[in-house]
């Protein structure tokens, strides 16, 4: 009787996470807007740290801009680009963007809690991931998985059986430059406030 409790309860914890997940899954875009939201209110920028976090930012909007190139999902697994290096390059471009957005905010406890959300967000959704991807590509994802991290990048390229090239068409269906006019909006009230004409949130 214990052990049907137990397995009941686990079944249940487990139907909890999925459905947590789901759900992070769903929302981290208006998630998203809201960190820059308040971000954007609290920070304290200066020319100094926009001068060290735009070039950051810009970098990760330039991974996933690449990512976005190769990424046909749900028709074959990508290995080439960027998906050479970390299973996950959008997410991982996403993270090095906050990061630019929040050393250039000056607000360092704002971008610790950032950091704790996006670990919070990405780490359930990639784990999500890899077990839907694994469906989906039985026979390849197995040694892709194990030559390349989920993460952080390595440094060598994986040689994967389809090599294909940077498709613009890709990155237009996936409304990629949307991100970057996000990053020119943020970047600018972030400019006003460090010229001092914008008083925002202080």
């Amino acid at each position: 009787m214990s052990f049907r409790l137990d397995c009941a309860k686990g079944r249940g914890n487990s139907h909890a996470i999925k459905s947590f997940t789901r759900t992070l899954q769903r929302k981290r875009v208006p998630l998203g807007f809201l960190a820059a939201a308040l971000l954007v209110i609290f920070s304290h920028p200066t020319w100094h740290l926009m001068m060290i976090g735009g070039p950051i930012a810009l970098c990760g909007l330039a991974i996933r801009a690449w990512a976005a190139g190769h990424l046909r999902k749900k028709v074959e697994l990508a290995t080439s680009g960027p998906y050479a290096h970390t299973r996950n390059p959008l997410y991982l471009g996403s993270c090095l963007a906050a990061a630019g957005c929040a050393v250039s905010a000056g607000n360092w406890w704002l971008g610790a809690a950032l950091a704790g959300c996006l670990a919070a967000v990405y780490v359930p959704v990639m784990q999500a991931e890899v077990r839907e991807t694994r469906k989906l590509y039985a026979n390849d994802y197995p040694s892709y998985a194990e030559a390349v991290p989920m993460f952080v990048p390595r440094l060598t390229p994986y040689r994967g059986p389809v090599r294909r090239g940077f498709d613009w068409r890709l990155y237009l269906s996936r409304r990629e430059y949307q991100a970057l006019i996000g990053l020119g909006a943020v970047m600018g009230i972030l400019a006003l406030k460090a010229a001092k004409i914008l008083n925002l949130g202080s």
